[in-house]
């Protein structure tokens, strides 16, 4: 393989590249070229031009060479071993035979070890996945917290599933005995199910590769980890519009279900993938269900190649969720001591975690728009959410404002408005008025409300507002705040938080 047409110099610099670059060599050798065509911007562009079209040209065919298989013979080496892991089980083949289809379910026959098929679909499904531990089990209290701390009508809208992915099978049996007893009228109220994926569905989990320079016996671990909690996936594939997933040894806030709605209300008309209710481990992510085959099949492709919270991140990204999207206060807490590798000491908690996490504000879904001038990519929506993120303008005039318009009209009963950061406690927003307004109308500018009352002056950067509906008579439309003073500091908008009232006569 030669870069026929390109100087011999570069030529010599171009083949390190590609050998030393490993899966970067493309951009490597972008690099090189740059740099070369770099030193000679001196020749006239009408000569540089056909050279960047050869380069670009021998770029594609190399990578094209390459992906058709001519590649050295240490990717040779590393494409056998590859191959090697990937062909050592036939149960392998047969766990993958289907991936052409990845928004189909895997074929699993599971084993129902309690509970049986549900009638109807519920609005979340939460999903467990359970292993005999060496020291310690927090299985039981980790069901029992998420029961304790619905409510009746919260009850009805979930399902609860926990994989016993342990291959001991009497430990299984022992486990789901305890369990039929102690949560009975859930199995039989088809709250909770539980259920079991034969070994024999499984990929092989030995020779694995050693990524990470992790001891063989926690690559098993964690690779089976992955597989453990695609079945559970896909098993829970078409149970409810939503899904989240929680591990063995968890505690739960208070209705958590009811602070969880209102965010996913909140984010109606907005594009997520996964949003994070815990920043710790699989704690608390939740998911769209449609997405689960597709996650599924994810974390059985690339099952042995790292932990399962990172292939989690990856698939994020793949569906082009760049951004973490996590909320605030966390609503799951880690609660078990020993890990379930192992035994060993595990002390991580979560810090964001409230008991009681039921004054999450509402907030409506709405488009917002200021006429100050945003700073990079802290963009107005970023107020309007309980992620842990805000807008931030550059200093704000008399008169700019910055406007949250509802999709319908909404009966509010709380505002509050926090500005500034700890770090940055002068990008308040020194002089300002919260107007809450009717009457939206078409402009020039797009619908704007057309009638505006005020409901109160900023103190200190920040303003609350309550028991707005018994202060005006009208559904909002829209809420302004106006700057009322021109300010050289800049302006954080921290946090926008908006409760809502029953419509009147409820």
């Amino acid at each position: 393989m030669h870069f026929r047409g390109v100087p011999k110099a570069l030529r010599g610099q171009l083949w390190a590249a590609r050998i030393h670059a490993g899966s970067s060599w493309l951009t490597a050798t972008m690099r090189l070229l740059w740099k070369y065509l770099d030193k000679m911007r001196c020749f006239r562009k009408r000569s540089v031009i056909p050279l960047l079209g050869a380069l670009v040209t021998v770029l594609l065919f190399l990578n094209l060479y390459i992906e058709d298989g001519y590649v050295l013979e240490e990717d040779k080496r590393q494409l056998r071993e590859s191959a090697a892991h990937q062909l050592n089980s036939e149960r392998y083949v047969h766990t993958f035979k289907d991936l052409t289809n990845f928004s189909g379910t895997i074929n699993v026959t599971y084993r129902y070890l309690a509970g049986s098929p549900l009638p109807r679909k519920k609005y979340l499904t939460i999903g467990l996945s359970s292993v005999k531990r060496k020291r310690g089990n927090y299985l039981m209290e980790t069901i029992k917290s998420i029961f304790d701390q619905s409510s009746y009508e919260e009850l009805k809208e979930i399902v609860v599933v926990v994989h016993l992915a342990d291959f001991d099978l009497a430990w299984c049996e022992s486990l789901v005995q305890d369990i039929s007893r102690k949560f009975a009228h859930h199995i039989i109220a088809g709250r909770l199910l539980v259920i079991h994926a034969p070994e024999e569905y499984y990929p092989s989990l030995d020779g694995l590769k050693r990524n990470y320079n992790d001891p063989e016996d926690r690559v098993r671990f964690r690779s089976k980890q992955n597989v453990d909690y695609a079945f559970l996936l896909n098993f829970c594939t078409n149970l409810s519009d939503f899904y989240m997933m929680l591990e063995d040894d968890v505690r739960c806030s208070k209705n958590f279900l009811t602070a969880m709605k209102k965010v996913i209300t909140s984010k109606e008309g907005s594009y997520w993938v996964m949003l994070e209710f815990s920043k710790l481990g699989y704690i608390g992510k939740l998911y769209h269900s449609k997405d689960l085959p597709r996650l599924a099949h994810f974390l059985l492709m690339f099952y042995q190649e790292m932990p399962c919270d990172w292939l989690l991140i990856h698939f994020r990204g793949l569906l082009a969720q760049k951004d973490v999207i996590r909320f605030k206060p966390s609503l799951f807490q880690h609660m078990g001591y020993y890990s379930s590798y192992k035994g060993v000491e595990n002390k991580l908690k979560d810090d964001d975690f409230e008991e009681d996490s039921f004054d999450i504000p509402d907030n409506p879904p709405a488009s917002l728009y200021t006429n100050i001038n945003v700073f990079e990519n802290y963009d107005p929506t970023k107020a309007y959410s309980s992620v842990d993120e805000y807008f931030w303008g550059k200093s704000p005039s008399t008169g700019d404002f910055f406007v949250i318009m509802f999709h319908k009209s909404t009966r509010v009963s709380r505002i509050r408005i926090v500005t500034g950061t700890d770090d940055r406690q002068n990008d308040i927003l020194h002089h300002g008025a919260l107007e809450v307004g009717e009457k939206l109308v078409g402009t020039k500018k797009g619908k704007q409300c057309s009638s505006y009352i005020t409901l109160g002056e900023f103190k200190h950067g920040n303003i609350e507002v309550q028991n707005v509906h018994h202060k005006i008579s009208f559904d909002i439309e829209c809420v302004r705040i106006v700057v009322t003073a021109s300010q050289k500091e800049w302006l954080i908008i921290r946090s926008i938080s908006l409760w809502t009232a029953p419509p009147a006569g409820h």
